[in-house]
C-alpha cells in the first residue's frame, strides 16, 4: 500500500464528489480514479475532510464504526486490515423507530455488538485487558450502511473515503457489562418480517469483537484521535448485510443482549412503494 497520500487536489475533489452525492441523494462514480483503490492515507484524508465538513455544519462526534472485520470480505477487496468511520449524533435512530423516507440512497442492514466506553483509550498499552476494562457496557446494535457510490462498486479506498460506507445506527435497550457477557460467544440472528435473513457469531468479527475494539483503539491513537469515554463503538458485523427496502422491518437478536429493531416505511405507508433510489441485490458482504 502507498505510504503517502495523493495530492491535496485529488483528495479535495474526491471529498466534493462524495458530498455532492450525499446532498443530492444520488450515487456517484467511485473515487478510486482520484485517490487509488488501496491508498490508505489518501482515503482517510478524504474521510477527514468529510468529518470536518459535518462538524462545521453542527454535527457532533459520538463514536466510531469498524468495518471489513470479516476475513472473507478482506480477501474480496484485497486488504489485510479492517477500516473505520466516524459516528455523529444525527446518525442515531431510536430502537424500533422508522428511518425517514428518502433519507438514504442504497441502504443495507447488519447486526453488531456496540460497546459504550466508560474510560478513555488514549494512554497505556491498549492491550486486551485495558480495552475490556474500558467498556462500560455492550448493547445490541444495527448499523444501516449506505454507499454514496453507485451500485456499491467499492474498493478499500472508496469505502474508507466514504466514511466506512456509514449512514445510521440503532442501539437496543440492553446495557450489559462485560462481567456478565462474553462477546466472542454471542450468536446473532437478523430477521426481516420474522424470517431469518442473516446469522453469525461473535467470532465472525475479527475473531472477537473485543479484538476489533482493541485494533480501533490503537489505530485511533496513532492518528491522534483516541477513543474517549462516552463514545459508542460499533464493533463490526456478526453476519452478512442485507438489502433494506421500503416496507421492511428488521429485528436482530444477540444472545446475552437481546433484540434491536428498525423499520423502513414507504412514504405513503404501504409496503409496495420504494423509498430507495438505487436498490442493490448484493447481500453477501459487510461494510
Amino acid at each position: 500500500m502507498n505510504e503517502t497520500p495523493r495530492g491535496s487536489g485529488a483528495v479535495t475533489e474526491a471529498a466534493q464528489r462524495l458530498l455532492q452525492a450525499a446532498a443530492a441523494r444520488t450515487p456517484c462514480a467511485p473515487v478510486r480514479d482520484l485517490i487509488g483503490a488501496d491508498d490508505v492515507k489518501s482515503a482517510y484524508a478524504v474521510q477527514e475532510l468529510l468529518t470536518a465538513h459535518r462538524l462545521e455544519h453542527g454535527a457532533r462526534v459520538t463514536g466510531r464504526k469498524i468495518g471489513l472485520t470479516s476475513p472473507a470480505v478482506q480477501a474480496q477487496l484485497g486488504v489485510d486490515q479492517p477500516d473505520f468511520g466516524v459516528l455523529f449524533d444525527d446518525m442515531q435512530v431510536a430502537d424500533g423507530a422508522p428511518v425517514p423516507a428518502g433519507l438514504l440512497i442504497q441502504p443495507k442492514v447488519e447486526a453488531e455488538i456496540a460497546f459504550v466506553l466508560g474510560a478513555d483509550l488514549a494512554e497505556g498499552p491498549l492491550d486486551d485487558a485495558q480495552v475490556r476494562a474500558a467498556v462500560a457496557y455492550a448493547s445490541p446494535a444495527l448499523e444501516i450502511v449506505d454507499s454514496r457510490i453507485a451500485d456499491w462498486d467499492i474498493t478499500f479506498g472508496d469505502t474508507v473515503a466514504d466514511n466506512g460506507s456509514s449512514a445510521l445506527y440503532v442501539l437496543g435497550p440492553a446495557q450489559r457489562p462485560l462481567a456478565g457477557f462474553e462477546p466472542v460467544d454471542a450468536t446473532m440472528t437478523l430477521a426481516r418480517a420474522g424470517e431469518t435473513v442473516s446469522s453469525g457469531t461473535g467470532a465472525a468479527c475479527l475473531g472477537d469483537p473485543l479484538s476489533a475494539l482493541a485494533w480501533l483503539a490503537r489505530t485511533a491513537r496513532e492518528i491522534d484521535s483516541p477513543l474517549r469515554a462516552g463514545e459508542v463503538v460499533l464493533s463490526g458485523a456478526l453476519g452478512p448485510m442485507v438489502v433494506a427496502q421500503a416496507g421492511d422491518a428488521f429485528t436482530a437478536d444477540i444472545t446475552g443482549l437481546g433484540p434491536v429493531s428498525v423499520r423502513f416505511p414507504a412514504p405513503d405507508g404501504s409496503d409496495a412503494a420504494s423509498v430507495l433510489s438505487v436498490p442493490s441485490s448484493d447481500e453477501g458482504t459487510s461494510a
